[in-house]
């Protein structure tokens, strides 16, 4: 069974800077669409970045120019760094992986923005 793990969300003042990871398992990573999802409480689901196999990536309106997202295939990993980071980035980010029919999800990270 396929296994996506986030890790890197916490606690962190407006303006500042989070790099979240996704460690991807028993997947051919390469093959892979990668992408970042948020829900803030009381919300629904929404993407905020997008990494295609050819490294082709998208993003939110929200969120471009403040968030960057790439991959390492040595590592198996998907990350998304976050900078000038607002209140209204407040939610938990969700690492996702599709390849045709097959779709994973990961556990999520909570990231808060507070001062």
């Amino acid at each position: 069974q396929a296994q996506l793990v986030e890790s890197g969300g916490g606690l962190v003042q407006p303006g500042g800077s989070l790099r979240l990871s996704c460690k991807a398992s028993r997947i051919t990573f390469t093959l892979y669409t990668l992408a970042w999802y948020r829900q803030a409480p009381g919300k629904q689901r929404e993407l905020v970045a997008t990494i295609t196999p050819s490294r082709i990536s998208n993003y939110a309106d929200s969120v471009q120019g403040r968030f960057t997202i790439s991959t390492d295939n040595d590592k198996n990993t998907v990350y998304l760094q976050m900078s000038s980071l607002k209140p209204e980035d407040t939610a938990v980010y969700y690492c996702n992986a599709v390849f045709n029919v097959l779709t994973y999800w990961g556990q999520g990270t909570q990231v808060t923005v507070s001062s």
